[in-house]
């Protein structure tokens, strides 16, 4: 019995202590530091949730741990594998950690998870290698390529690997090239080395940025990703500021758990507001809708609910590519850095106009501004050759968005009413437009509404995960015909239509097309935004701001997307009918375990505030009965 007691004291006792050497650690390293290494560390409830994904842990595990900081994904590895049924015989883990202050700790989490294996009877050997873990890999795996014999492989990966970019002339970047890994950032990096040293049938969990799912840069990494492993699980997280909220991280991250040379079948797809995963939502789907087969680019689709599915389906009725219209893309060619002695505040003789995005002024092009930019270009030998000719319509998007704007594509049409025959566009625009010429003035409108559409905005934001637009994810998109563009066009009088006006041109062109009289996913997603701003005009307290209680509220008043709320109803439910109620008309399916959540964070607090009443129906009924039932208060409907 006493033994029994103590697997259960060190099992418990494990992450706590763990995550406490993490919150120590985490206040001793110097920020610029972290900076440096671009290291920062996993919390308990996230290392918890990423071991839980391992489906095998039997037999002999070989774990590898590179950037382990404190241990925290190593310690909740072994504390997984102590708590199953089929527990391992042997752990043998190899951990990775240069920076200094991490240490000392680093080695009190491994000689208590050697102590946890002890208790379970499962023989454990834990290698500290205070090495570069690229450095030390690299150098491994290229003599690998002649000799196999020489390469230890792993059968579990477990990483939260630094996030930092890493230039071309740095010694990480060129170490990684001699082994045939290109990449422009260090957490790629060390995937790309653990993913060569994963045996065949060997699983890797990884909590990473989002932003190698698509773009240019990390198209090389996402072939050796795709083509030597098989996702079996993706995690998102809603918040960006969430997964690390104690270290200023503003990425995007995402969990994922693969196999190396698994099959390609489904994949459940969860999401949650934070690291808490109180009110996570989940879905499972065909390998082929998160990589499409015949996709050249490899982007990877993270679709997390059937509302996301909808603004895929729904989108995918334009199926026009930028080169079948016969318009291009391209990032804004000035270089401002590299014309400086060509740059001018204000007019010269032979001087053009400069755009930059700062000139965007809601939908409409104001120039020139006062600010620390210029607004003028001397036409000179090395300018004249970046300058484009000023004629017809061009349709210009911010390549970066700030984050108090709501929308990831932002764009304006420029007509060239600009004074002079040449116009100069800034690096961080980029330029649709036809030979450096402008498009017509209906199609470049039409465009301009479709890219300034939230069905657009909410399909970049699926593939797309951070702030920045590339051109080569502008190019990724599919568009309407000319024929629709150029009816859009038509539609655009002297005043630029609202948000509500551009969803519902768009909204008019797709249900003239068949097979689009459907779900529309904008206005559910509309209906949502609503109901959230009603539960924060109510009073309701930050924790109720969220996705979670704007469904919940619109279930207990059976308020549908295409409803009006004048049409909202007063039936009486429970707990598990709102939930069922959410998947069945707005497409959130969330997960058994959220059933607490939505009782203790979300009906607790309507009920607290006078929006809903607790068993109306019949006051005595026992607490926590599971026949209990709400009601929206009158006072409020």
């Amino acid at each position: 019995m006493l033994l029994l007691y103590n697997q259960r004291e060190e099992n418990i006792s494990l992450m706590d202590t763990v995550d406490c050497f993490r919150l120590d650690a985490n206040r001793k390293i110097n920020p610029s530091t972290r900076s440096e290494f671009g290291q920062f560390m996993t919390n308990a409830s996230v290392a918890n949730f990423m071991s839980s994904l391992f489906a095998n842990m039997s037999g002999e595990v070989r774990l590898l741990d590179a950037g382990a900081g404190v241990g925290s994904l190593t310690a909740a590895f072994v504390q997984e594998a102590c708590n199953r049924q089929e527990k391992p015989n042997t752990i043998n883990a190899t951990v990775y950690e240069i920076e200094p202050i991490f240490f000392e700790h680093l080695k009190e989490t491994l000689s208590k998870c050697k102590k946890l294996c002890s208790l379970n009877n499962i023989f454990s050997d834990f290698t500290f290698f205070k090495d570069d873990f690229i450095e030390t890999n690299s150098d491994l795996l290229s003599n690998s390529l002649f000799d196999k014999n020489k390469l230890k492989e792993y059968s579990h990966v477990i990483l939260n690997p630094p996030y930092k970019k890493i230039v071309s002339s740095s010694k990480q970047r060129k170490l990684l090239s001699k082994i045939g890994i290109e990449t422009s950032n260090l957490y790629t990096g060390f995937l790309a080395i653990a993913i060569n040293l994963l045996q065949n049938n060997g699983e890797m969990v990884v909590i990473v940025p989002r932003s190698f799912c698509n773009g240019p840069y990390f198209k090389p990494f996402r072939k050796l990703l795709l083509s030597t492993t098989a996702f079996k699980h993706i995690h998102v997280f809603g918040s960006r500021k969430k997964a690390f909220k104690e270290d200023d991280v503003l990425q995007e991250n995402i969990i994922f758990h693969a196999i190396k040379g698994g099959i390609k079948d489904k994949v459940m797809i969860t999401s949650s507001h934070g690291p808490q995963f109180e009110d996570m939502t989940q879905r499972s789907v065909s390998y082929d809708k998160v990589v499409k087969p015949n996709d050249a680019e490899k982007f990877i689709h993270i679709t997390t609910s059937d509302l996301d599915q909808y603004v895929v389906d729904r989108i995918s009725t334009f199926n026009k590519s930028l080169e079948h219209l016969d318009i291009k893309v391209s990032t804004g060619p000035i270089v401002d850095f590299r014309l400086k002695e060509d740059l001018r505040e204000y007019p010269e003789e032979n001087t053009v106009p400069l755009l930059y995005p700062l000139h965007f002024n809601l939908k409409k092009i104001e120039w020139p501004m006062e600010s620390k930019k210029p607004n003028y270009i001397k036409i000179s030998k090395n300018s004249k050759k970046w300058l484009w000719p000023n004629k017809g319509y061009f349709v210009l998007t911010k390549r970066f968005t700030a984050k108090e704007e709501k929308k990831r594509i932002v764009a304006v049409v420029y007509d060239s009413s600009l004074p002079g025959e040449l116009i100069g566009f800034e690096n961080h625009l980029n330029v649709f437009h036809k030979g450096q010429k402008g498009l017509s003035k209906n199609i470049a409108y039409g465009l301009s509404i479709y890219l300034n559409s939230t069905l657009v905005d909410k399909y970049f934001r699926l593939f797309s995960g951070h702030t920045q637009v590339n051109s080569t994810d502008l190019r990724s998109l599919y568009y309407p015909s000319l024929h629709v563009l150029e009816s859009l066009g038509s539609k655009i009088d002297e005043n630029y239509p609202n948000q509500h006006k551009i969803d519902a041109l768009i909204n008019e062109e797709l249900t003239q097309m068949p097979d689009n009289k459907g779900f529309d996913p904008v206005e559910a997603q509309h209906k949502i935004d609503e109901a959230l701003e009603i539960v924060k005009a109510l009073g309701l307290p930050h924790g109720q701001h969220n996705e979670r209680s704007a469904l919940t509220l619109l279930a207990i008043l059976n308020l549908r997307s295409e409803l009006s709320w004048k049409k909202s109803e007063r039936p009486l439910m429970g707990i598990t009918p709102i939930i069922d109620w959410c998947r069945n008309n707005y497409g959130k399916e969330y997960t058994p375990n959220t059933r607490e959540t939505f009782r203790r964070q979300t009906m607790h607090q309507f009920v607290d505030a006078g929006i809903a009443v607790y068993n109306p129906d019949q006051p005595d009924r026992p607490v926590n009965s599971p026949k209990a039932r709400y009601q929206i208060s009158i006072e409020v409907s």
